[in-house]
């Protein structure tokens, strides 16, 4: 999953990074509202995670422009405000969530899956396709009960294609997926990591398949019998 960060404090963002991509999640961060408001307007991000007290202005501003315009990625607020007027504010103006400075960044990454987890989010709790299961929350992933250790960008790409079983995933939507703003995206990167996969899963005995659609992306299938 993508998300995108919000925050001025270089430190505390740098902490969120770090975090985050050892849950598995891939990051983005900007550091204004201007910045947010057009990163969030031309990636598809899975969330984002917002602090209130920006330079250029009020985060909740963001997001109430944002849900104006029809923007429901998910957002957690972060902000040192914690009267319950200012909770009650920030909920009642579209924010998903609300985290209280200083905070503890086990509850942050378990508020983020928790909120992904709601109807609509981009987390479920396992996926299935013929004999693999993936816990998405767990990023375990088991092949006939057996488990099988995946690199980040390789579950990720399972993930997506569990995810739109029998539909294609375009190549664009991994690529925007599984690499931040900062990351080096060679053109060949999403195909080497298919072939990887396809070949683990072939090893494990998987009863789906990775298809490629030439020119469009990939498609994952169950086996038939």
């Amino acid at each position: 999953m993508r998300l995108l960060i919000v925050e001025d404090e270089i430190r505390l963002t740098e902490l969120l990074r770090l975090a985050l991509a050892r849950a598995g999640f891939v990051v983005d961060a900007v550091a204004c509202c201007e910045d947010a408001e057009e990163a969030l307007s031309v990636i598809p991000y899975d969330a984002a995670i917002l602090d209130l007290g920006l330079p250029d202005g009020d985060g909740l501003e963001v997001v109430k422009r944002l849900r104006s315009g029809g923007n429901l990625v998910p957002m957690l607020v972060l902000t040192a405000r914690d009267a319950v007027e200012d909770r009650v504010l920030g909920l009642d103006t579209g924010a998903d969530d609300y985290v209280i400075k200083p905070f503890a960044m086990s509850e942050l990454i378990a508020r983020t899956k928790a909120m992904l987890r709601r109807p609509g989010g981009a987390l479920g709790a396992t996926l299935n396709a013929g004999n693999i299961a993936l816990d998405t929350i767990g990023r375990d992933i088991r092949v006939d009960d057996v488990p099988l250790p995946l690199p980040r960008r390789e579950c990720s790409i399972l993930e997506h294609l569990m995810r739109r079983l029998d539909r294609v995933v375009p190549r664009t939507v991994l690529e925007d997926k599984l690499y931040g703003m900062d990351d080096e995206l060679e053109s060949n990167a999403i195909p080497v990591h298919v072939h990887h996969l396809r070949r683990k899963l072939t090893e494990a005995g998987a009863t789906a398949e990775i298809h490629t659609v030439r020119g469009v992306g990939y498609l994952l299938t169950e086996t038939r019998t």
